[in-house]
């Protein structure tokens, strides 16, 4: 091949063999500023299809050309403006294919002194085709050249300053990519946080000018990117051209994240558009100045997420000894609350003994005497005998109701109460239960009155007959005990509500109400009502007698035949209201 007949004398004279003989190397051409080939040789030429009679003569753009022709173009300006020559490596592409080469760039000095020239000798280090990656140093390693240290030790200074003021990981890696891709105003840069457990790095932060694409949240596996794992085993930053099938060229700068020489990141910078036919709008790939800059910037970054981490972890373990401590307050309470429960459960019990003590020896001196007076002879008549009989048969009957009570809890409290189950007629119960209460609340001069609704049929309920006496004479007696003028009403109405009870259906409930215009009870004690042993005034207790077990032994009784209790009252001396319900053996068709 021949050299251009339009170069200066002294560079027309270089021919690329002499070159080539002189130093031994694979590529020497010659080029102007423009990007033109003057002259071309290279001994791989034929091997990647390339012909070097077609080169001479053609702009760089449009056949072998530099991966970014504007930024190369660029660095041969400087070379043309320093008159020095710089070394380098550089990749260029001819088709699909990508060429790394080591080039050295040298101006061809004019007679004049001046150079419109360059002479660019180098040799192959590495090619790939499509979407594969090759590593590369774009490195400046003139020393004519003046490094930008005052502006980029501004930048970090101030990048820095930012991630300092902050010990909050999301803030920390925001601050760190938006300084950097502001800065360096880049098309995309990404922090992605790394543990050396998990076999992939997730992006957390990222800066993205417009128009490009997200890739916050992406997860990228370790073992698709060996550059990633040689950033993290060597802390040393590494730039690469990045190819993909369906879009253009990026040129890629990594670097690590690290404290006390440990990787806990990766800092990933993206410029894309790597080719520019204008000098103006000419993109730079990596200067020695920003991989010095994202270097020294991810060394404190680094420290700072470690950092950050720390305290979020102390963080996290204080809020664990707070909650801890909290615990162990909330238990200390609830011990102490259990011990003066314990206490007053004692108390209660000593008091429940003492009260029923005195209940049993009641009528059971009351027998004693009533039958004593008999055996001694002391009634004057067989009609006064017989009312002692009487007398000692009534007290036999409250005695038995006493022990029954206490038994009832016990197997209640043992879970060997046995209820059976069956059709109870409301009538019959209402009507036993009259007959036995009746008398009792006239002779007190109450009015004691019985309210059922009009149904065309029966009212039938579920449960044991037996029980359910139980509850009611243990209601009434307890409304005509505390009940010294007015009336005492026993009521019921129907309610349509179905329930399910030990897997049987059911229409409806029956709602049984038992009201008095009794002393009644104030609202901060009616909590006490259904606890065991307890009166809800003690002070009462000789006054009204009985054990305190009445009504939690019929909330009880009532729950194990599918119902419940409640009490109601509007407070001391305005009366008071007790209902239960019970689940009907089927609905009652109702009547005018």
């Amino acid at each position: 091949m021949s050299a251009s007949t339009n170069l200066p004398r002294s560079a027309a004279q270089l021919t690329n063999s002499e070159v080539l003989s002189g130093i031994g190397a694979e590529l020497v051409f010659i080029q102007n500023a423009s990007g033109d080939y003057l002259s071309f040789f290279w001994n791989l030429a034929e091997h990647y299809g390339i012909s070097a009679d077609r080169l001479v003569g053609q702009t760089m753009s449009q056949t072998l050309s530099p991966v970014d022709t504007a930024r190369y173009l660029c660095r041969c300006q400087r070379v043309l403006d320093c008159q020095q020559p710089e070394k380098f490596s550089y990749p260029f592409r001819y088709g699909d294919r990508y060429l790394l080469f080591d080039l050295v760039v040298s101006p061809i000095l004019a007679s004049r002194g001046t150079a419109t020239s360059l002479l660019v000798m180098g040799r192959l280090l590495a090619s790939s085709i499509g979407s594969q990656v090759f590593e590369w140093q774009d490195i400046d390693s003139s020393p004519t050249v003046s490094p930008s240290t005052d502006l980029y030790q501004k930048l970090l200074t101030q990048i820095t300053r930012n991630i300092r003021r902050t010990l909050d990981l999301d803030t920390i890696w925001q601050q760190a990519v938006t300084g950097l891709g502001e800065a360096l105003e880049l098309d995309l840069c990404s922090i992605c946080l790394y543990d050396p457990r998990e076999l992939k790095v997730e992006v957390v932060a990222e800066y993205a000018a417009v128009g490009t694409a997200s890739r916050q949240g992406e997860q990228l596996l370790l073992a698709d990117r060996p550059h990633f794992q040689r950033v993290l085993t060597t802390l040393e930053p590494i730039a690469l051209i990045e190819t993909e099938s369906s879009s253009q060229p990026q040129a890629l700068l990594i670097a690590a994240t690290y404290y006390q020489n440990q990787p806990n990141g990766l800092i990933l910078l993206y410029r894309n558009q790597l080719e520019s036919s204008s000098r103006e709008t000419c993109r730079r790939l990596w200067t020695a100045e920003e991989i010095e800059l994202v270097r020294e910037l991810a060394d404190q970054v680094g420290t700072a997420i470690a950092h950050a981490t720390l305290f979020a972890e102390s963080q996290t373990l204080a809020a664990e000894f707070q909650k801890l401590n909290e615990n162990l307050l909330l238990k200390q309470k609830e011990l102490q609350e259990a011990n003066e429960q314990a206490a007053e459960a004692s108390r209660l019990k000593s008091e429940f003994l003492a009260n029923t003590s005195h209940e049993l020896r009641t009528p059971l001196n009351g027998m004693i005497g009533f039958l004593r007076l008999i055996k001694d002879g002391m009634a004057d008549d067989p009609e006064e005998q017989a009312e002692f009989i009487e007398e000692a048969y009534q007290s036999a009957l409250h005695l038995l109701d006493l022990i029954n009570d206490v038994l009832d809890l016990a197997k209640i409290e043992a879970g060997k109460m046995q209820i059976e189950l069956s059709s109870v007629e409301l009538d019959e119960l209402l009507s036993d239960v009259e007959r036995k209460t009746r008398t009792q609340a006239e002779s007190k001069g109450l009015e004691f009155k019985v309210q059922t609704p009009q149904t065309l049929d029966p009212i039938i309920l579920y449960g044991n007959y037996q029980r359910l006496l139980q509850v009611m004479l243990n209601l009434v007696g307890n409304a005509i005990k505390f009940t010294h003028e007015g009336s005492v009403t026993i009521s019921m109405e129907i309610l349509h509500r179905p329930i399910t009870f030990q897997n049987q259906d059911f229409l409806g409930m029956a709602k049984v109400r038992v009201a008095d215009t009794g002393i009644g009870v104030s609202l901060e004690k009616q909590d006490k009502l259904f606890q065991k042993f307890v009166q809800v005034d003690g002070s009462r207790t000789r006054e009204y007698g009985g054990t305190g077990l009445g009504l939690a032994i019929s909330q009880k009784l009532v729950e194990a035949m599918g119902g419940e209790v409640n009490f109601f009252s509007m407070g001391a001396g305005l009366g008071s209201t007790v209902t239960f319900t019970v689940p009907l053996f089927h609905l009652p068709v109702a009547g005018g």
